[in-house]
């Protein structure tokens, strides 16, 4: 455990344990943690591990609206959380939760960051000021006029976090608070937080950031890894992130360089592309060209498209609100294709994709869906054809049973009902939810939440299925599980279009990138010849994932790292190692 400074900690967790009022098993059993003034923790672990509990417990969500037992002592800048009212800690403790549009309510961008200093009676001068202040840190000046509900999900993640940091705590929480933000982006807001636990204000401020990658928790001091309640590990979080092979095991995903080093049985931990490339020729360790050659010939040969199922010509639109969302698009899919659709928050990638099964009509330009303008088709019919699952898994759930929500569109369609428990019985198989079908939707986790929503688009049986950011908030065993029946459902035959900020995702599964800004496509092409860009990345707010640019360092840009190890992973590699290996390294 991390000695506290002067020793006065700004969290401590002595023998906490929780158990929820619904629940037989704890959701945190034991756990003791202190965390000191000014540092950054990063809190690691799979769905249901017990992060989100853990930092409800920390600002007296638990136990004073979260009901239970709870036992131990939970003390936050030395007061005890069960003692102190919400409030009271609420100008001390600021937490983003994972859920954060649940945390959005007001009318404008500027209303809702002057919440917290309304609340605390700040004079109106200095409400301007903090307002503007934490506005211009999480990038959204000049969007205090807009409405909330009328941000990318991107933007609603940034205000979410301005709207805490208003608040000017002492200690920050952040749940999963990154996960919508596009990586240059997300490198700004976390370059910003950390500039504030380094005394870039009076008061250093103590962060606990709950995330699930390992190139944010690098930025932290120390990484925390729990698993069913317990923590497992606590240490520097350049020590636990070096250890890859444990990291996989469970659950967490380990930095790419690690995990390809120590599948390579390299001693080297390398922070940096930089770092590993020279590691690499040190031990004189190159490309194999003859596995070069073979995977660009199995790759080009997996590629075969199609006829276009897609076409768009000058498609332009503009919001109510006068924002202009898209500003002249053209694009062809073409079907059996698996385009990623990628670009900074507000670019115009989900409104695009709104304008495939006519959820929003074209301003100026054209849609057509198999050969039809959109505008000629009805919705039913387009839904045959498109199906859509959402950011959000909530915004299109409804049902009291799960069977009910899969069954709806079948039964829209107007199929018999054998036909309709066909296609319900299918459409769980394929997402791993047999056998449930009586449970509510709503009691389920996010990660089956968002499966049930896969299901009621497979029960549909569309040729063309868009996915909008299918991994956000799920674990990385979830995200696995998740782009593996993407990419299953695009090997059976269907067109495969997905809007994400995860680069490794895009990197690992997808055939083409689509890179949008400012409403527009700014470039397109395969995987592979866009990765080897940055400049044209940089221009969508985008970076290479690590693995991806050692390859280019090499001469080869990786898409994985089992990429990796098949191109350099020459016989020759295992006499350096220290003889450890991972069972499995993605991809």
């Amino acid at each position: 455990m991390n000695e506290v400074l002067n020793g006065s900690a700004a969290v401590r967790l002595s023998d906490v344990s929780f158990t929820y009022r619904d629940r037989e098993t704890p959701a945190l059993e034991a756990v003791n943690l202190d965390l000191a003034p000014g540092e950054r923790v990063a809190l690691l672990g799979h769905s249901g591990a017990g992060k989100s509990t853990l930092c409800r417990t920390i600002n007296g969500l638990i136990p004073h609206f979260q009901h239970g037992q709870l036992l131990g002592s939970v003390r936050v800048f030395g007061e005890d959380t069960r003692q102190a009212r919400v409030p009271e800690l609420a100008r001390k403790v600021g937490l983003v939760f994972q859920d954060f549009e649940s945390q959005l309510f007001a009318t404008s961008v500027e209303v809702e960051v002057a919440f917290a200093p309304e609340n605390f009676a700040l004079c109106p001068e200095a409400i301007r000021g903090r307002v503007a202040e934490c506005l211009q840190a999480v990038g959204l000046s000049g969007y205090e006029r807009r409405r909330p509900s009328a941000l990318s999900g991107g933007e609603k993640q940034r205000l979410a976090i301005a709207a805490v940091l208003a608040g000017a705590p002492q200690l920050l929480l952040l749940d999963e608070a990154t996960t919508d933000l596009d990586p240059v982006g997300k490198t700004q807001v976390l370059e910003v937080l950390r500039a504030l636990t380094s005394g870039g204000r009076r008061e250093p401020l103590t962060m606990l950031s709950v995330t699930c990658e390992p190139e944010e928790a690098a930025l932290a001091d120390r990484a925390v890894v729990i698993e069913s309640g317990r923590i497992l590990r606590d240490d520097a979080a350049e020590t636990v992130l070096s250890d890859a092979s444990w990291l996989q095991a469970h659950g967490v995903r380990p930095p790419d360089l690690a995990a390809l080093f120590a599948a390579l049985r390299l001693r080297e931990r390398p922070k940096t592309p930089d770092e590993a490339a020279q590691a690499l020729r040190a031990r004189g360790i190159s490309i194999d060209e003859q596995a070069w050659r073979q995977l660009v010939e199995e790759e080009g040969a997996a590629q075969a498209v199609g006829e276009p199922v897609i076409e768009i010509t000058g498609l332009r639109y503009t919001y109510r609100e006068g924002e202009q969302a898209l500003t002249g698009v053209d694009l062809t899919v073409r079907q059996g294709e698996f385009v990623a659709l990628v670009g900074p928050n507000g670019s115009g990638k989900t409104t695009l994709a709104k304008h495939l099964n006519r959820l929003l009509e074209p301003g100026e330009g054209e849609v057509r869906v198999g050969g039809r303008p959109t505008r000629a088709q009805s919705h039913r019919d387009l839904a045959r054809q498109v199906g859509y699952v959402f950011q959000n898994p909530d915004h299109q759930i409804f049902a009291d049973t799960i069977f009910e929500e899969v069954a709806f569109g079948p039964r829209n369609f107007g199929f018999p009902p054998p036909e309709v428990g066909r296609r319900v019985t299918e459409a769980l198989e394929a997402v791993a939810l047999s056998g449930r079908e009586e449970e509510d939707p709503f009691s389920l986790t996010k990660g089956e939440r968002q499966r049930v929503a896969v299901a009621s688009m497979l029960a549909a049986r569309p040729q063309i299925m868009i996915f909008d950011e299918p991994t956000t908030g799920l674990d990385y065993r979830e995200s696995r599980g998740m782009m593996n029946l993407l990419r299953d459902l695009h090997q059976a035959g269907h067109t495969i279009i997905i809007i994400t900020h995860t680069m490794w995702v895009v990197c690992e599964y997808a055939q083409r990138i689509v890179l949008m800004s400012q409403g527009r496509v700014l470039g397109e092409g395969p995987v592979r010849h866009c990765l080897g860009q940055p400049e044209l990345l940089g221009q969508a707010s985008l970076t290479a994932p690590p693995i991806a640019r050692l390859g280019a360092l090499l001469g080869k840009p990786f898409r994985s790292v089992a990429e990796g190890v098949k191109l350099v992973g020459s016989p020759t590699t295992q006499t350096f190692g220290d003889g450890r290996g991972m069972a499995d390294v993605g991809g």
